[in-house]
């Protein structure tokens, strides 16, 4: 009986994995070599960026495209991604979707649909086995919290798990628009990198400027945007404080809420996964938020969810 039990159980994992998770043996391979690339090329960028500093130092117009670029591809995750198409936390017109979708596209974190699946499985799982980028679920020892640390920020990017999106993320599959800006997830990444070399190429007058305009627009800036982001499943389910009861150990870190444009607001966030405002107290920097707020005005964004105040109280540790 206890052999059976446990074919059972092995089975029933089987099971649960198949349903959870796209495990195509090829399919993982292309995406583990493609995640990869995608962590690589923006390191090495960062590098060559450091290292030519001395030859070709970084000045205004660099500095903005880094700002610039930086802002509108995490909005993209953090407001687009996250907020609006893995949560549904508000309404939006069509173009501001549109925009959502490519601009988080150009963050280099994969596809809105990919993205998506994988962050509503975190809600589902959270800090059980199936959640994709748990820091809590390899032992507590000092060695298990820092093999749960590494797979939080980046391990579980490399491994090239796919969600399954049919279960996940079916209703953005069902949407012809979204399902085509995921399709050309490529072409708005290499937009990203483009775009902003060819600014600084232009405004400097020269190839360096070019080159420094990809680098600091393009390279540097998705490095850092993903260890933000990244920062997210990582230190933010480790580090800092948990004023609410949620269905995890999700943390709110003060550091991270510009950088994240208000997502490390984490705790809150975790406890209340329908609501657009994640910066739930009056000092809680949430640009997201004022983003959100600033598009309301405009009739381009409506019913902005955020919880009440009783029920705010209610989850009160």
């Amino acid at each position: 009986m206890k052999g059976n039990s446990s074919a059972t159980t092995a089975q029933d994992r089987s099971a649960k994995s198949e349903s959870i998770n796209i495990s195509s043996g090829y399919l993982q391979t292309i995406y583990r070599r493609l995640s990869l690339v995608t962590v690589l090329l923006p390191f090495l960028g960062t590098i060559v960026a450091i290292a030519l500093l001395p030859f070709a130092p970084v000045g205004f117009s660099e500095v903005s495209l880094f700002g610039l670029f930086y802002l509108l591809t995490m909005i993209g995750v953090e407001v687009g991604y996250h907020r609006y198409f893995s949560h549904r936390s508000f309404q939006a017109a069509r173009s501001i979707q549109a925009l959502l979708a490519i601009f988080g596209s150009m963050a280099a974190q994969g596809g809105v649909i990919f993205w998506v699946a994988h962050h509503r499985r975190h809600h589902q799982y959270t800090e059980q086995e199936g959640d994709p980028h748990s820091p809590h679920l390899h032992g507590q020892d000092l060695r298990g919290r820092l093999l749960g640390f590494w797979h939080a920020h980046l391990g579980w990017v490399l491994k090239g798990e796919i969600s399954n999106s049919t279960v996940f993320a079916k209703d953005l599959l069902r949407d012809p628009l979204i399902s085509s800006i995921n399709r050309m997830q490529h072409i708005w990444v290499l937009v990203g990198l483009v775009l902003p070399g060819a600014i600084n190429g232009l405004v400097v007058g020269t190839w360096m400027g070019a080159l420094q305009g990809l680098l600091w627009g393009g390279l540097v800036r998705i490095f850092v945007g993903q260890q933000v982001v990244n920062a997210t499943n990582s230190v933010c389910h480790l580090l800092g404080a948990r004023p609410y009861r949620s269905d995890g150990k999700s943390t709110n870190n003060v550091w991270l809420a510009i950088p994240s444009v208000g997502q490390s607001w984490h705790n809150n966030h975790h406890a209340f996964p329908s609501s657009a405002i994640a910066g739930l107290k009056w000092w809680q920097i949430d640009v997201g938020t004022w983003l959100i707020r600033g598009l309301e005005r405009l009739d381009l964004v409506t019913n902005v969810k955020k919880p009440s105040h009783e029920m705010m109280a209610s989850k009160l540790r």
